[in-house]
């Protein structure tokens, strides 16, 4: 794939010079590097997976506020979760001039579909910041974000979310064991809900948050986890729309809980999901059998997300959720703006980001993660 991608190179340079000027220096790990005007014309392109996804809307509503108040030009855009609409959404915007792409890609961890965004704006002249879902495939590390230096991510480390939850969980199972055991079996029965197959996020969420809690219950001498459907294969179920949707997650649970219930005596007696908003669907569910009403004459079942959303906070103020983990929105934009504002006054893309965390696994300097921590709610 990269012998043809080089290949391409020389021949989509020639085209560039058809192309708007815009803003920055661009370089390839190659040594090849062009500079280009950084005075008057400076404008973002940005653009979003889904505009309806509640994490990505809180860090449009953050990256928003701080362009406008850098001063920087910007235009949106929302793939609806079409790779093929965002495909044509890049286009138009460098085809008018754009000077610098901010993708929050919708394919996550699709090498191909980066390289093809990436050879585009090389060749335009413009660099590319994404963010939020990854670039790169599984076994690919390196392959977009070293080759590309005008090229950097700004996310998380996909495994700290589920070894936060998976923490989260266990140390809540083993203070509240009894009461989460509702058929006093002395095993706990767990549904997981997954927001998409290939995404490194949901991917590691799922596992970790598992295993993490298994440790902890086995340190403390209890059993493992036990899945509610002892035909599954994969121990989640999956959200096959891929938007870690509230409405699959729901419809997940009104189906479980119409054979897994207490009168059954195989009730689900916890739930993790990859979001807070899958994790209202669940509740959701939950409530239309009596469950997680906030009442404390009912019974809660316990609920944990991620991503620390209003309404997963709200939901954990009225007693009908137990817990999540901050996904720190404010912090990813205001990360995405820094490297913005980096190129729009001339500077290297990287400049004063040394206190952020790297991909230190694979070596990735352009790379930058945003930590999260767990959600401690206000006393």
């Amino acid at each position: 794939m990269r012998i043809k991608k080089l290949i391409a190179y020389v021949l989509c340079l020639i085209m560039a010079f058809c192309l708007s000027a815009c803003t920055g220096r661009v370089e390839t790990s190659s040594g090849q590097s062009t500079t280009v005007d950084t005075a008057d014309h400076f404008n973002v392109a940005v653009f979003y997976f889904d505009y309806a996804d509640a994490y990505i809307s809180a860090v449009r509503t953050s990256l928003n506020k701080d362009l406008t108040d850098s001063g920087i030009p910007y235009t949106e855009y929302d793939a609806a979760s079409n790779q093929a609409t965002q495909n044509s959404q890049i286009d138009n915007a460098l085809a008018h001039g754009a000077s610098m792409l901010l993708v929050n890609i919708v394919s996550s961890g699709s090498t191909d579909i980066a390289d093809s965004i990436c050879l585009k704006a090389y060749v335009a002249h413009v660099p590319v910041v994404f963010f939020n879902r990854s670039v790169e495939a599984e076994g690919d590390e390196g392959v977009i974000l070293d080759f590309y230096s005008n090229v950097a991510f700004v996310g998380t480390d996909p495994a700290e979310a589920g070894h936060l939850q998976g923490r989260m969980i266990g140390h809540y199972l083993v203070e509240n064991y009894d009461k989460c055991d509702l058929n006093g079996d002395g095993v706990i029965s767990y549904a997981s809900f997954k927001g998409e197959a290939k995404n490194a996020e949901a991917i590691y969420r799922t596992l970790y948050s598992a295993e993490d809690t298994n440790r902890i219950l086995r340190a403390n001498s209890k059993p493992a986890l036990s899945y509610f459907n002892p035909s599954s294969v994969d121990a989640f179920q999956l959200d096959l729309t891929g938007k870690w949707s509230m409405d699959a997650v729901r419809d997940y649970m009104m189906t479980n809980l119409a054979q897994y219930n207490e009168t059954s005596e195989n009730m689900i007696e916890l739930v993790i999901c990859n979001s807070d908003t899958m994790a209202e669907g669940a509740i959701r569910a939950l409530q239309a059998f009596g469950y997680n009403t906030g009442d404390e004459a009912s019974t809660t079942i316990p609920v944990f997300g991620v991503d620390a959303s209003p309404a997963g906070r709200q939901l954990i103020s009225e007693g009908k959720m137990a817990g999540t983990v901050v996904q720190d929105a404010p912090g990813m934009a205001h990360c995405i703006s820094l490297l913005t504002s980096n190129i729009s006054e001339g500077k290297d893309l990287l400049d004063g980001t040394e206190d952020y965390a790297r991909d230190t696994k694979n070596n990735l300097e352009h790379k930058l993660y945003i930590p999260y921590s767990v959600y401690e709610p206000e006393a």
